[in-house]
This record gives structure tokens, sequence and C-alpha cells, in this order.
């Protein structure tokens, strides 16, 4: 029997893409001011992040807490390497994200039809057509783009979505010249043999694409489908810092995956993330007193597993009565 060599990354480099600013802010209840974003998009970036989601153009109305995209834009700093990328729903925020400087458009549409008409009111194939001139527009504008196609492993309205039909939409997108395809996990319902199945498809049909994964740890999966996607082949994964976010229109969808117990469990078998976790972690750590509540992180709350805590003051006195008890079972012998 071939064992997986999943466990052992040998430094294999895997690519950590934060979603935070975008992703798990725009589901806050309160605004958090338009500097305090920009500081954290510089400290995830120095960090080392991969990529990071760093704001949605979408109108204020809808999502009150990313109202100042063009601001957070416009005021982050850009260390060579991480690319800032942004969610956009249509022409008219591309062409704002566009005109702020983004490197790349973030486009979403569900492949599940029901998804898509709670979430975007719109038929899927309204949606690629609206979508579709988008990518017109970035490639008019020399912008990158990536299609993030939501419930690509089951609807929580609908059920399990076909392997077939996830794939046929990405082919679509793939068609237009688009340079990723991100697979959603939106609401936690993936698991790790149909990831592995689901990805390996993917990536026999175009090795050349850029693919990103997407999980949420609804159902505690998240670390153990990244895991299933590695072993076949993937590298990209969607993170939220602190475990922040979810889906407002999937009932029951906890928070994205979290960046720090990704990095933290992936270091840990000898994967390249490319992240300082310790500056990682600082950025979850200051996340509750911005939001004005506790966040899932299981590192902020416990530490990393090298992080070693002082003996009791009393091991001793203990040391001294435990060798004293052994040497008068031993004489006594």
């Amino acid at each position: 029997m071939t064992m997986s060599h999943v466990w052992n990354g040998a430094g294999r480099r895997i690519h950590i893409q934060e979603v935070g600013p975008r992703d798990g802010l725009q589901m806050e209840k309160v605004f958090v001011p338009t500097a305090q974003k920009i500081a954290m998009v510089d400290a995830l970036s120095a960090a080392g992040m991969a990529k990071i989601e760093v704001t949605a153009f979408v109108s204020p109305t809808a999502i009150p807490a990313l109202a100042d995209a063009e601001q957070v834009l416009r005021g982050i700093q850009r260390p060579p390497g991480t690319v800032m990328t942004c969610l956009v729903p249509n022409v008219k925020g591309a062409q704002r994200a566009m005109g702020a400087g983004a490197d790349e458009l973030n486009l979403v549409m569900s492949v599940s039809e029901t998804h898509n008409l709670c979430n975007l009111r719109m038929l899927r194939q309204q949606s690629f057509a609206a979508l579709q001139e988008v990518v017109a527009v970035a490639q008019q504008g020399r912008v990158a783009v990536n299609v993030s196609l939501s419930c690509s492993f089951g609807c929580p309205m609908e059920g399990d979505v076909p392997a077939h039909t996830v794939l046929d939409w990405a082919e679509r997108f793939i068609a237009l010249g688009v340079q990723g395809i991100t697979l959603c996990d939106t609401t936690g319902m993936a698991h790790p043999a149909q990831v592995h199945a689901l990805v390996r498809a993917f990536r026999s049909r175009w090795p050349q694409t850029t693919l990103t994964l997407h999980f949420h740890d609804t159902r505690a999966m998240a670390l153990a489908n990244v895991l299933a996607a590695i072993d076949a082949g993937a590298d990209r994964f969607d993170a939220s810092v602190g475990g922040l976010g979810g889906c407002p229109y999937a009932p029951g969808a906890s928070g994205n995956a979290c960046t720090e117990e990704l990095v933290h469990a992936l270091q840990l078998m000898c994967y390249d993330t490319g992240v300082d976790l310790a500056a990682l972690t600082q950025v979850a750590a200051g996340l509750p007193a911005q939001i004005g509540h506790d966040i899932p992180s299981a590192i902020v709350k416990a530490g990393p597993v090298h992080r070693l805590h002082p003996a009791p003051a009393s091991l001793q006195e203990v040391r001294i009565r435990a060798q004293e008890r052994l040497q008068a079972a031993q004489q006594g012998l």
C-alpha cells in the first residue's frame, strides 16, 4: 500500500491567501475604522501573506462594513510579492476597484441555482453574463481576474452539487481567459474524500490554471480538507485571520478556515508557508478589541505547540519527596 507524503511537506511551498479584511469584516456589526483596516492589511502583508482580499467594491447599503473600500485600497502599503485582490460584483464595482489600484478582481457566483438566487438575486446564467462583462473590462485594463465558485462542495438548500456541474462552470470562465478559479466550501459541507476527488479532476483538466481552495470550518473539517487538497495537488488556500467570517446567505455557515491555525499546522508538517506565525497571531489577538467579541482562533487562545509554560513553584519540593519515596522503596527491597 502506497502511503501519502502529505504528512511531510519537505519544504513544499503552500500559498496562504488572507480573506479576513473582506470576508471576515463584512460579517461584523461594528464598523472597523478605515485606519484600523489599513493597519490590519499592512500587518498581514508584513507577516508574509501571498495574497490579501482587501475589501469589496459593493453597495455601501448592502455591506456597510466595507463602505470605505476606495480609502482602504488606496491607503495600504504594497510590498513586492503580495497580490492585493478585491471582490467586485459588476462592471461598476470593477471600475472602482481598478481605479483604486487593485492587482486582481475576484468575481463570485454560485454553482447552485438556489444559492445564487438567494445570494445574488440572479439565475446562474444571468450571473455568468454579468461577470463576462466584468472579465472583458478587466482584460481591457490588464488586471488579473479570479472567479470564486460558491457551493462547489454542496448547497445547504439543494444538497450535493455534482462535480461535473462545478467543472462545467469553471470551464466556462477559463474559456474567457481568467487567471484563477477558487472552489468554495461556502457552508462547510466539504469532506476530504470529496475534496481530493474534485481537486484531482480539476488539476488533471487544467494544470496551468491557478486553483485556490476556500474552506469553512463549520463542521470542524477545514484542516482535514486542506490536507486532502494538498495530497491531490493543490497549493493555494484562502483563510481568515482569527477564523472570522461566514456567509450571510448560508444558514449555519460559521467562520472561514483560521489563518493562524492553518499556518501553525502546515509549518509543523514542514511546509513552507512564507508566513511569520508570531506576527500573524499578533494581528489575530488584536481583533476582539476592534470587533467587540471573542474570536474562534485556537492559536490565540492556547498558543502554538512550542510555547512552553513554567513549572509550578512547588515542583522542586514534589521532586524531593518523590525521590525520598523511591529511595525508601528501594531500601525496602
